[in-house]
């Protein structure tokens, strides 16, 4: 069984590594790496694949940076030939970024089934361009593995099959069980003055990169001032996105003597911060899973989420963007009014076991592909 797998972006490489880890597991499976090169740069790709034990990709598309327009085509142009030439059994794709949709429907007008890995998951506010893409690329999927309940309801609303649909866990959190451990030894900590992985000083952890809270001067300069409040109680470490670090020079905003703005970091050493924050705040979705399988409260910087079982049960608030709420939230939080989550269910580190057992069964009854029920 041939199935080519494609990368873009950071999120894709970390859910990545295990399902190449567990298809290599199985001699039947010929496991191609695509990396279309959305995101090229050394703190954003190459050292994500040395760090998460990534082999070097089959295929580098080198699409590199653009608009939303620019770099679809682009990936969907360069993907065509590829996928002519492997001429795989499946191709499948991971989250939400532009390399995923294009890669899909590239795919789809070849005749080549498409499996979407963390499908169904919705914010249900189309301004988001990773919302379009998740739309689109579950469209066109046959084989749909989800995270958590909710993205099940969603998929059957829009009209796919039980069958196509298969509650898995996820991919993120098997990432994050297999190299939690190895990341206690970065040296991060003691870098950045916040004390060693045995015993680190407190600290805030934030992160911000999606355009509806960086392309807009007010909406930045809101989230700045929250930090700027919070600071005076706790650190803050902020690994700044290059899109975000030019906004942020635009603005030409103050910087508080406490909030250390630092260049993107590797996922070791991302991970030993958020395992050990006192709280993250952040736009992304990934970062929402991650704080609640690690237990670390989270202050989600947005008015929606797509991962509303991270709010259900885990650590994750969403604060939106007004200075009052953020910092009210981050108040309560460093005066011990911390909510403490569960783990979801399935989210136990054998997410990429389930999925590739699903598509060696599906791939041993070609004539059946549906026949598999969603998991409960």
């Amino acid at each position: 069984m041939k199935i080519v797998n494609v990368v873009g972006a950071r999120p894709n490489f970390i859910k990545i590594a295990p399902l190449m880890r567990e298809m290599r597991k199985h001699s039947e499976i010929q496991p191609i790496l695509v990396h279309t090169g959305q995101h090229y740069d050394e703190h954003l790709s190459d050292i994500f694949f040395r760090q998460l034990g990534i082999s070097e990709p089959d295929v580098d598309l080198q699409v590199g940076s653009g608009s939303h327009a620019w770099q679809t085509a682009e990936i969907l142009k360069r993907i065509e030939s590829v996928l002519l030439n492997e001429k795989p059994d499946v191709l499948l794709v991971v989250g939400d970024v532009n390399s995923t949709v294009a890669a899909a429907l590239a795919a789809i007008k070849l005749g080549i089934p498409v499996a979407h890995v963390e499908a169904g998951l919705r914010s249900f506010d189309r301004s988001m361009p990773e919302e379009i893409n998740r739309i689109l690329t579950d469209a066109m999927s046959d084989y749909l593995f989800v995270t958590e309940e909710d993205a099940v309801k969603n998929l059957l609303r829009e009209g796919k099959s039980t069958g196509q649909i298969h509650f898995v866990g996820n991919v993120m959190i098997d990432a994050l069980r297999q190299f939690l451990p190895f990341a206690g030894a970065s040296p991060i900590g003691e870098i950045l003055g916040l004390g060693c992985s045995d015993e680190p000083s407190p600290f805030a952890l934030m992160t911000l990169h999606r355009p509806s809270n960086v392309d807009s001067p007010a909406t930045l300069q809101a989230l700045l001032q929250s930090v700027e409040e919070i600071a005076e109680r706790i650190p803050v470490v902020f690994p700044v996105h290059p899109r975000t670090q030019l906004r942020i020079e635009a603005l030409r905003a103050k910087v508080h003597s406490q909030v250390r703005l630092i260049p993107p970091v590797g996922y070791l050493d991302f991970l030993w911060l958020m395992s050990r924050a006192r709280f993250v705040m952040t736009d992304s979705g990934g970062i929402q899973e991650e704080t609640t399988a690690l237990g670390v409260p989270c202050l989600t910087l947005r008015e929606n989420t797509e991962r509303p079982i991270t709010v259900e049960q885990g650590t994750n608030q969403i604060v939106g963007t007004e200075p009052e709420r953020i910092i009210s939230a981050a108040h309560r939080i460093l005066s011990s009014e911390r909510r403490r989550g569960r783990t979801p269910l399935l989210w136990d580190g054998d997410a990429s076991q389930r999925i590739v057992d699903v598509l060696l069964r599906e791939s041993r009854e070609p004539s059946d592909r549906f026949s598999v029920s969603a998991h409960s």
